[in-house]
């Protein structure tokens, strides 16, 4: 018999033979229950702590994924609003601009900023980078995204590298054929982006950057 099938018959049990319980004492100390009068059965101060426990427990789980879900949410509407604002774009440098602008506007970070390595140069607004950087900097050439803090990876921020304490980096590949470059977030907070944290939602406006700078050569 199945333990839900052995609850289901005890309960059946209990409902067709009331008295049970009142007539066995010893039973009743054991479950820590007492008759009150009328035969109604009271739950004892130990019963009720267990319940009162296993309610704060479950509220608890249940605000935690309440509030979870809530950031999920704001952070997948922010990023939507973000592919707006970088689809409308003019050029590169007004790509890069956005990129820098949405990091602080909309995501509240120190820095957003691009970069494509070269030989050639790099187009206005994005940062330079020696051919195979990318490759050091996200830690191998099968690598797409790096979350975390990543010293190697500050000089992406400029004269706000100071105030980066955490990164998101996501590889780009854009033209064909193609060039390698890097999107990247910078956040004061330590925790901001930790390593065990997933990268879709910055892997997704990557994709973006790299769809919209293909509109326009590199001059």
């Amino acid at each position: 018999m199945s333990a839900q099938a052995a609850q289901d018959e005890v309960r059946r049990f209990l409902l067709e033979n009331p008295g049970f319980l009142l007539d066995d004492p010893d039973l009743m100390r054991a479950l820590r229950l007492q008759p009150l009068p009328e035969n109604v059965v009271a739950f004892g101060p130990a019963a009720l702590a267990r319940v009162h426990a296993a309610h704060r427990r479950e509220s608890a789980a249940r605000r935690q994924l309440e509030s979870t879900a809530r950031a999920n949410f704001a952070a997948q509407a922010q990023t939507h609003g973000a592919v707006i604002d970088l689809l409308e774009a003019r050029n590169h440098a007004d790509l890069a601009r956005r990129v820098d602008d949405l990091a602080q506007l909309r995501f509240a970070l120190v820095a957003g900023a691009v970069a494509l390595e070269g030989p050639e140069r790099a187009p206005a607004g994005w940062r330079p980078l020696v051919e195979g950087q990318v490759d050091l900097i996200l830690g191998g050439h099968q690598k797409l995204a790096r979350m975390g803090f990543w010293a190697p990876a500050l000089g992406l921020f400029g004269d706000r590298a100071d105030q980066v304490k955490s990164m998101a980096l996501v590889r780009l590949a854009i033209w064909e054929p193609a060039r390698e470059g890097l999107i990247a977030f910078g956040s004061a907070d330590p925790n901001g982006f930790t390593e065990d944290m997933g990268a879709e939602l910055v892997a997704f406006l990557a994709r973006v950057v790299e769809r919209t700078a293909e509109r326009w050569p590199v001059l």
